[in-house]
């Protein structure tokens, strides 16, 4: 009896060049969900890059460095912001004023330590450490004056006020101060940036005087009525 030959069938070429391609796809639909996920924080990271990018040109068109503007919050306390400012030489300050009774808060902040404030470890016998508030100083100060001290990487954050505001209101600002990170808190806090005429979206710079041609360079300085004078 003849051997019997069997043959086993291979698959068609079609059908192994399409699996590759259907495990590719199953790897993709896979990795979707990852990006989606990656999606919410690659826009918070952009709005905190819009929200520092905004408050560098308005603080700096206010001649204050932008790591030293600071917020904060005290229960019926309201900013009044045309009393934003600078302190020193770059510094920052502001006030904010009771809604009832006029009392204010000052927020000050500026570059130095807490001996350049009035306080450390050889504290003078004004200055206490705040058992409630962790790396906080508070010094009772002449004339009625109350001010809690928070020592931040280089510099010193005061909240000062008088004494008819309580104490624990102050401390509360004290420990809500924090450097902006919304954008309302920069545009409820700084005016607008001023935009330079020769550079739009630039900050402002000052201008030079316009030299006068009826101011004599002696005398009282008053102008000159004569004929040509002025230019």
């Amino acid at each position: 009896m003849a051997p019997v030959i069997r043959f086993s069938r291979a698959l068609p070429l079609a059908l192994i060049a399409v699996v590759p391609l259907l495990l590719t796809g199953c790897g993709a639909e896979q990795a979707g969900p990852a990006q989606a996920a990656a999606s919410p924080k690659t826009e918070a990271s952009h709005s905190k890059t819009e929200v520092s990018r905004e408050l560098g040109a308005r603080a700096r068109a206010l001649g204050i460095a932008p790591e030293l503007v600071y917020v904060t919050e005290a229960p019926g306390f309201t900013l009044a912001q045309q009393s934003v400012g600078v302190f020193g030489a770059d510094g920052f300050s502001a006030t904010y004023v009771s809604r009832q009774g006029g009392r204010q808060i000052r927020l000050s902040v500026d570059r130095g330590s807490l001996s350049d404030a009035g306080c450390d470890d050889m504290a003078q016998p004004a200055c206490e450490r705040d058992g409630e508030l962790q790396d906080a100083w508070y010094r009772a100060a002449e004339e009625g004056q109350q001010v809690y001290l928070l020592p931040k990487d280089g510099l010193v954050v005061r909240l000062a006020a008088d004494t008819g505001v309580p104490r624990e209101v102050l401390r509360k600002a004290a420990r809500d101060a924090h450097r902006p990170t919304e954008n309302e808190e920069v545009t409820d806090l700084l005016p607008p940036a001023q935009e330079n005429e020769d550079q739009p979206g630039s900050p402002s710079s000052p201008t030079t005087p316009v030299e006068r041609g009826d101011l004599p360079s002696t005398g009282d300085g008053a102008p000159r009525n004569d004929a040509n004078a002025g230019g």
